[in-house]
């Protein structure tokens, strides 16, 4: 334990010291002694975000119904308190014991985001536990890796003992049997990964070799012991209104970035995004019941006391009761004030009828995110909205008193050409003339149009995981021809550019699609000081290029470069329930444009259906 007094010390010495103390309303109390287990939960970003994520409360929650466990929970420490930590070789602690994270049976990170990877390093520094699997002794935890990243984890192999792939509800309590057997049969920490890696879903990198062509690309991947699968499945809940669900959750003493209750109403999504990762790993879709999500929400807004409750999925639009529940939520709601967060909505006439009622009079910005500014770039990543339902959209807000919206697109898709490009701030233009063709009179203000670029990272297990990423200097390019663009045109006052980093997105690409092989990279990133590379003010770009040039790695080898469709791929060991024909096929269809209709419309037999026991399209021949 770390000593109360000390610890007074240390935190009354840095910023926002609520993040570090626990004791928030809803907190698990138990006693440490009475248990069999103790494991520490860790989001490896800042408090604020961490506390924000629902997968972490989820787990939490579930973890902590059980009689033999504790589960508890660490946050990236920022910079001040790493500092002291690091000086003082303090060992890293837990929130709800202040003990320390390398005393626990447990260290389990949920991975979202690259630009977390240092975090992670930063976190097992900390906590004094060696970063490498192959150092790691009986007395050190078990590292445990789940969340989006671990679809490509190998950029991380070396650091984490096992991984989970797939939804957490289903076989954590088959590993847990496995760790408590082991221990009272004396199992050495190699005998207990050996049979982790024979579960479900359990990845064990240290039990695999890759090998590799004279010209980088890998020549094999394969287990180097007998008795494991070559091919790991993704794990995923069929019946989401039987599993657990925080309906005490945490509830911060600081504001959060998301401080409010969440109610998670689906996974998946039908639309099928040729670009996005989450509408692929997270399929098929499945949606929870209308009558238990209206007793979660009760119960979470009555053990909470949150005044705003926010529906959480890929698409909320495509909730199949979502009329009944938003009626159930705004009669709920009503005279309490108690606000409803309504986002992935689409722009029709029930989304703007519904957000009128939710919404004060003075209204807040509407989201449209087109991705790409022209039609044929839209088919081409199969977004499925076209320019004439977007204007609809548009004047429905204008008419309905909205007067400021935001703009998301993408810039670098593949086939993207500088008239795409153009496209975005004409698209701007036309929805601005939306609003200017109403009558001076019954106009809500001025009108804003604010345009938000990404730059396009390809993502394993989509159909864009084969492209290339254009260099850093391509993205600028196509920034300043968006830029440039927008001021040729007539309504340019009522029209404002935003773009992000483009440093930060060529380290995502390396990043997202890299192998064991960049992990020298991120060591010698975090040597260098790199943390909190999400965090604007904290990126060093410099650092970063110098961490390539001294590990010898070649960014352009991991991004520039167009994947061969026979290539072996970092992550084509993980079946993520999606088939790589389906994933080629897709390929093959955004080259030429085709629009591939949703799930609803039609089965394109990506494979997903084989979890819910039916027969896909692939199976048929």
């Amino acid at each position: 334990m770390i000593k109360p007094a000390l610890s007074d010390e240390i935190l009354l010495s840095v910023d926002k010291p609520a993040r570090y103390l626990g004791n928030e309303v809803n907190m698990v109390k138990k006693d440490p002694a009475q248990v069999k287990m103790r494991a520490a939960m860790c989001f490896p970003d800042v408090y604020e975000i961490g506390m924000s994520h629902l997968g972490m409360q989820i787990l939490y929650d579930m973890f902590n119904r059980r009689t033999d466990m504790y589960c508890e929970r660490v946050y990236a420490p920022w910079p001040d308190l790493h500092k002291i930590l690091k000086e003082q070789k303090i060992p890293l602690f837990t929130l709800e014991t202040q003990s320390p994270v390398r005393d626990m049976d447990f260290l389990m990170i949920t991975i979202q985001y690259e630009m977390c990877y240092t975090n992670i390093l930063q976190i097992l520094d900390l906590s004094q536990i060696p970063l490498h699997t192959r150092e790691r002794e009986m007395t050190d935890p078990i590292v445990i890796g789940g969340g989006p990243c671990t679809y490509n984890p190998e950029p991380l192999a070396d650091f984490f003992d096992l991984f989970y792939i797939g939804e957490g509800e289903t076989r954590y309590d088959d590993l847990f049997a496995l760790y408590l057997d082991c221990r009272e049969r004396s199992c050495s920490r190699k005998e207990f990964l050996r049979e982790a890696a024979k579960l479900p879903g359990i990845y064990v990198p240290s039990l695999y070799e890759v090998s590799y062509h004279e010209d980088g690309t890998i020549l094999s991947f394969s287990p180097k012991v007998d008795g494991i699968p070559a091919k790991i499945k993704k794990e995923i809940v069929l019946d989401l209104d039987h599993t657990s669900y925080p309906t005490k959750p945490l509830v911060p003493f600081i504001k959060v970035t998301q401080d409010r209750v969440v109610l998670e109403i689906q996974r998946g999504c039908i639309r099928g995004c040729r670009f996005c990762q989450a509408g692929m790993i997270y399929r098929p879709t499945r949606e929870r019941g209308l009558e238990q999500l209206k007793e979660w929400a009760r119960e979470m807004l009555e053990s909470t006391g949150h005044e705003e409750i926010s529906l959480s999925s890929l698409s909320s639009s495509d909730y199949s009761h979502l009329p009944e529940l938003t009626s159930f939520l705004l009669e709920e709601c009503r005279g309490r004030g108690i606000n409803i967060s309504l986002p992935s909505l689409r722009i029709d006439a029930f989304s703007l009828d519904v957000m009128s009622k939710v919404q004060d009079v003075k209204k807040s910005s509407l989201t449209f995110a087109p991705e790409a500014g022209s039609q044929r770039l839209r088919d081409v990543i199969n977004k499925g909205l076209t320019e004439e339902a977007i204007l609809e959209g548009a004047k429905e807000a204008f008419v309905g008193g909205w007067q400021k919206v935001k703009l998301y697109f993408m810039l670098g898709l593949p086939t993207e050409n500088q008239e795409d490009q153009k496209e975005i701030p004409r698209l701007a233009e036309k929805i601005a003339e939306c609003y200017y063709e109403i009558p001076k009179e019954q106009r809500n203000g001025k009108c804003q149009i604010t345009i938000s670029t990404s730059f396009f990272i390809p993502k394993p297990f989509t159909p864009f995981q084969w492209a290339s990423m254009c260099p850093r200097e391509e993205y600028l390019a196509r920034a300043k021809t968006v830029n440039d663009e927008l001021k040729l045109q007539k309504n340019k006052k009522s029209l404002r550019y935003q773009w992000h980093e483009a440093d930060v997105t060529v380290l995502e690409g390396v990043f997202a699609r890299g192998d064991r092989r960049v992990a020298k990279v991120l060591e010698l990133a975090y040597e260098k000081g790199c943390i909190f590379d999400a965090w604007t003010e904290f990126f060093d770009n410099e650092k970063w290029m110098s961490a390539f040039e001294e590990a010898g790695i070649s960014i352009d080898f991991y991004n520039i470069r167009k994947r061969e469709m026979d290539e072996i791929l970092p992550w084509d060991f993980i079946d993520c329930g999606v088939s790589k024909e389906f994933l080629k096929r897709e390929w093959e269809r955004a080259q030429e444009g085709v629009v591939t209709p949703n799930c609803r419309k039609s089965c394109s037999g990506c494979g997903a259906l084989q979890f819910k026991g039916g027969v896909c399209l692939e199976d048929k021949d």
